[in-house]
């Protein structure tokens, strides 16, 4: 995806149905807090869970009610009662991964400063909140906590330009080889690298993040 701006860009590639990106929210979100002012952030979604992939989550349950508890020991986040005995137990929400990428793609267009946090909002909505993941009225209700007019967010959801915009946003992800989430990207000018495959710890991500920096430095002057 094209920059807004002259900074060097870091890529959120995730999906908001992805449990291990859940558990890295608050890792990326303090890493947007400490960077905002000298990077541009950017979130892609992944497209996980699309085409044949989608159906009722009673139909991979079994799987998340033992991959949840390592994503909690993990990763120190909590999966909301609301969602393991709600939507969990319950069992016919729908699982699709492309109601939150429209809402994703719509936020951008207009506050792209504030991605990180409208990601991660989604997966607190899902995740812990236990609002269903399918329908545009969980997304309304995340545009609502940034002050938008939350009907009119779901009404711009299913609008075409949105729709080919998460096309080309899942197009881009493939394109860029990226199987697994989350990951990060950084890009400066016309270098890319890959900074975080897969949850990693706070210190882990800053660490590798100062050693790709020190290395392009390093290329520049020696150049």
């Amino acid at each position: 995806m094209a920059s807004e701006g002259n900074k060097p860009v870091i890529y959120y590639i995730y999906d908001a149905l992805c449990g291990w990106c859940y558990g890295f929210s608050p890792v990326i979100s303090e890493f947007f807090r400490k960077n905002r002012d000298n990077y541009e952030f950017q979130v892609l979604s992944g497209g996980m869970v699309t085409g044949e992939q989608e159906g009722p989550v009673n139909e991979v349950a079994g799987y998340i009610r033992d991959a949840y508890r390592n994503v909690e020991q993990t990763t120190g986040i909590e999966f909301g009662k609301a969602f393991l005995e709600g939507t969990l137990e319950e069992g016919t929400a729908y699982f699709s991964s492309v109601p939150a990428a429209l809402a994703m793609a719509l936020f951008r267009t207009q506050r792209p400063e504030e991605m990180i946090p409208f990601a991660t909002r989604i997966q607190k909505a899902i995740y812990y909140d236990g609002l269903p993941p399918a329908e545009v009225s969980t997304f309304g209700e995340c545009a609502r906590d940034f002050n938008m007019d939350a009907e009119l967010f779901q009404q711009r959801m299913t609008e075409p330009a949105v729709q080919n915009l998460v096309q080309q946003e899942f197009h881009v992800v493939a394109r860029w080889g990226v199987r697994g989430f989350p990951s990060v990207v950084y890009k400066d000018g016309d270098q890319a690298f890959m900074i975080s495959r897969g949850y990693s710890p706070l210190s882990e991500l800053e660490q590798t993040f100062a050693n790709v920096r020190a290395e392009i430095a390093r290329k520049k002057s020696d150049f």
